[in-house]
């Protein structure tokens, strides 16, 4: 019988998935990673805020408040020292005065992962050359509506999203998913909103399957690696609340206050406030701006709670700041360095993005 080494950690990890026939506390956890600098440096408190082509990922309902016919989007960002590569790609097109679609897609990979399971031949000697590589990748699609609701509610909004999810680790296993998102958006007078987003309200699910060949299911059970089954993972329902306020002072000055919570139903989590049946998890961030044309942003967000090896339990947040610059209402350019103040060893992250208006 033939000897192979063993697959590098992250297949064996990212396989045991496939085992899971329940719900899961993480499942696409890539989805929550935020899109668009502006977000990012106010540490994500866009719930209340959003009312631009990103408003299809952060509250749907936003997108109904669309100040251009077209809007596009990009943004790229390299997490890990640049081993996994985060885009995002967004269109949205305003209808009408009330109505609003949204098209965007999100990819999170690592690529050119080594595969060593063919490092060794049948005489036991080692040949670099059998080495082959592969990508683990996640993919999400969004499509969007939004409408206005002002003839029910002054100032209310509606809106959602279907998404269709898939995720692959190379050759080896697949997974397809879908799942729905609703939201609300309300704005009191000039100065106050206010949002509501329920994500994977239907519960979203992921269906696995996986492809390993009887030389791979020899590999894994000499290595001492259990095999994977097919499965469905089912992601619960989980909502962000979200609250800002803005003014504009001196007359060339404006200030934004966002104040988000984001409520997960699956039991404790490492959070400011936990219970047995759900965890709120607030962030905070806040925009100055010169002119509509300038900006600093800053955020507070991602507050745990940690006990170390002596069993004392201490609290950690991540700091993030960022500018933008508008050209002509039509081009912006945006810029947000996050992990700061993170006490953890991770690389801070340089994310860019772009916002085109038509």
């Amino acid at each position: 019988m033939r000897l192979r080494l063993a697959l590098p950690i992250v297949i064996g990890c990212c396989l045991c998935s496939l085992r899971l026939t329940a719900q899961v506390k993480y499942s696409n956890e890539f989805l929550n990673l935020g899109v668009g600098a502006r977000a990012l440096s106010m540490s994500g408190t866009q719930t209340a805020v959003a009312q631009d082509v990103t408003a299809a990922y952060w509250n749907p309902a936003g997108l109904s408040r669309l100040e251009n016919r077209q809007e596009a989007f990009l943004m790229h960002a390299e997490y890990f020292a640049g081993i996994a590569a985060y885009d995002y790609a967004g269109w949205a097109y305003r209808m009408d005065d009330r109505q609003a679609l949204g098209v965007q897609l999100l990819r999170f990979a690592v690529d050119d992962i080594p595969n060593t399971t063919q490092l060794i031949d049948n005489q036991g000697n080692i040949n670099y050359e059998r080495i082959s590589y592969f990508t683990t990748a996640d993919w999400a699609l969004w499509l969007t509506y939004a409408r206005d609701l002002s003839e029910l509610l002054p100032g209310l909004s509606a809106g959602g999203s279907a998404k269709i999810i898939r995720r692959r680790i190379g050759d080896f296993a697949g997974a397809w998913g879908f799942g729905l998102d609703a939201a609300l958006q309300y704005r009191v007078g000039s100065h106050w909103n206010f949002g509501l987003v329920a994500r994977d309200v239907t519960t979203t699910f992921n269906a696995w399957t996986h492809h390993l060949s009887e030389e791979e299911k020899a590999v894994f059970q000499q290595t001492g690696n259990e095999l994977p089954e097919n499965g469905m993972e089912y992601t619960r329902p989980h909502f962000s609340l979200g609250a800002s306020y803005g003014w504009n002072w001196k007359t060339d000055f404006s200030t934004l206050i966002a104040l988000d919570a984001d409520v997960f139903c699956d039991g404790r989590r490492h959070v400011p406030l936990s219970g047995n049946t759900f965890s709120l998890d607030p962030h905070v961030g806040v925009e100055l701006g010169y002119r509509q044309t300038v900006f600093l942003r800053a955020g507070v967000g991602n507050v745990q709670q940690e006990t170390d090896m002596d069993n004392e339990t201490y609290t950690t947040l991540q700091v993030n700041a960022g500018v933008g610059v508008c050209i002509k209402k039509r081009l912006s350019v945006d810029y947000a360095l996050t992990d700061l103040g993170d006490v953890s060893l991770a690389v801070y992250s340089h994310v860019f993005s772009l916002k085109f208006a038509f």
